[in-house]
């Protein structure tokens, strides 16, 4: 079981980002999906998830209406669109898998079990 996130980089403020994860070793399409991000000296926060088939969507309040997250159950993959990044939401980002999508909550770290390595998102002023 592995979860590979790539896509972070350095961007202005304003700019956008798609954050991809790469599933391996498992049925894809059972699980919800998640993203999380820790920035230097905080916590680690959600930041969006998908269910199984992608039925449906959760965010944080701080993303709505900015991030988009999506999965492609045929390759095994899920993105977050990210346009209008602001410097705060720079941060390490997660994703990670939750295997059992009727129960816990989709917006808890500590109901995952998988995570990947984490991708660096750097939003300049």
């Amino acid at each position: 079981v592995q979860l590979q996130a790539s896509g972070g980089g350095l961007v202005q403020a304003g700019g956008s980002l798609r954050l991809s994860c790469a599933a391996s070793g498992w049925i894809f399409s059972n699980y919800v999906m998640g993203w999380f991000r820790q920035a230097p000296g905080k916590e680690r926060e959600f930041v969006a998830a998908i269910t199984w088939r992608g039925g449906r969507t959760y965010y944080a309040d701080s993303v709505k209406g900015r991030f988009t997250v999506s999965r492609d159950n045929a390759l095994n993959t899920v993105y977050l669109q990210m346009n209008s990044l602001k410097p705060e939401d720079t941060a390490v980002y997660y994703c990670a898998a939750k295997t059992d999508p009727y129960s816990g909550s989709n917006y808890e770290g500590g109901e995952y079990d998988y995570w990947g390595q984490g991708t660096q998102v750097t939003v300049s002023s």
